[in-house]
């Protein structure tokens, strides 16, 4: 085998996992196609430490930590396809060439399908939002939407009059039960039934949406719950199981992040239902521990045997 451990993807629970690894003095090779998840905002917030830095300089430290150690390499480029061979796994690249490892850690992410309206894809990660614990606070208390496109707007507009007033647009996708209606009226939540029609704003700012009537609301970040599916069918060709989270599949993972595949583990927004960077850099220490452990105490992937 070329590697130790392969790990396919080059964020936050990917290099997470690498740093691990490395520590062990494990060869490791790292793929990263340089298109992040996150490449659309401009500061990730909420992550200890690392508060307000953009996620581009977090992923480049942390790539500059670990040229430290002399067991690991990067290679920019995509895996296309992995299958099981003997005790480990070959990978086909992108540019033609094969690599071989005894273990594969997955945290290639998840990627986002937006609403098609005129002026929201622009805005996305700078006043187009997902995650109020990632982006509220910045909008300094100012007029904020959510843009209703399944049930989790319900959930996104109960928390956000914290950050600021608060308007739920319907979109004509919802229907609200007595006990919602009256919840969201304790939070002071205005319910807005004529749809949303454009984003009006100069560059990636925010300023108003137009209703399909001509009515304009004046708004300083919209937030939504994206529809996501993994960014490669790697974990699909392995065979691994995937479940249903709320905004779309995630790969099934036990809590060493270990997919139900022996000798392939998981981590980051591909392996859970609540994306998260925190959360993903855990994950990733967890399966770049667990796959050290694995190569110890399951040399041989016995149990598929």
């Amino acid at each position: 085998m070329d590697h130790d451990v392969l790990i396919i993807g080059g964020s936050f629970a990917g290099l997470s996992a690498a740093m691990q690894l490395a520590r062990a003095r494990k060869a490791v090779l790292v793929l990263d196609t340089g298109i992040p998840r996150n490449r659309f905002a401009e500061a990730s917030h909420g992550f200890p430490g690392q508060d307000g830095r953009s996620p581009a300089d977090i992923t480049t430290r942390l790539r500059e930590e670990l040229s430290a150690y002399p067991t690991i390499r990067f290679h920019d480029e995509a895996a296309v396809s992995a299958r099981r061979e003997g005790n480990g796994f070959r990978v086909s690249l992108a540019d033609g060439s094969n690599v071989t490892a005894r273990r594969i850690v997955l945290a290639y992410g998840v990627r986002d399908s937006l609403p098609d309206l005129p002026g929201l894809a622009e805005r996305w990660g700078a006043s187009v939002l997902h995650c109020p614990y990632c982006h509220g606070y910045e909008l300094d208390r100012q007029p904020v939407g959510v843009l209703a496109r399944n049930e989790m707007a319900l959930h996104q507009a109960m928390l956000l009059p914290d950050w600021g007033p608060t308007t739920l647009f319907m979109q004509g996708l919802l229907q609200l039960s007595p006990d919602q209606m009256q919840a969201l009226k304790s939070r002071a939540v205005r319910i807005e039934d004529t749809p949303v029609a454009e984003l009006i704003g100069s560059g990636s700012t925010l300023e108003a949406v137009r209703l399909e009537d001509g009515r304009m609301v004046a708004l300083a970040g919209l937030f939504l719950a994206p529809v996501t599916a993994p960014s490669s069918d790697i974990a699909a060709q392995l065979g691994c199981e995937m479940r249903e989270g709320p905004t779309g599949p995630y790969v099934a993972v036990d809590q060493m992040q270990a997919t139900t595949v022996a000798g392939v583990f998981a981590a980051g927004d591909l392996a859970s239902p609540m994306p998260n960077a925190t959360l993903a850099a855990a994950a990733g220490v967890m399966a770049g521990g667990a796959a050290h452990r694995s190569l110890i105490f399951d040399p041989d992937l016995a149990e598929t045997a």
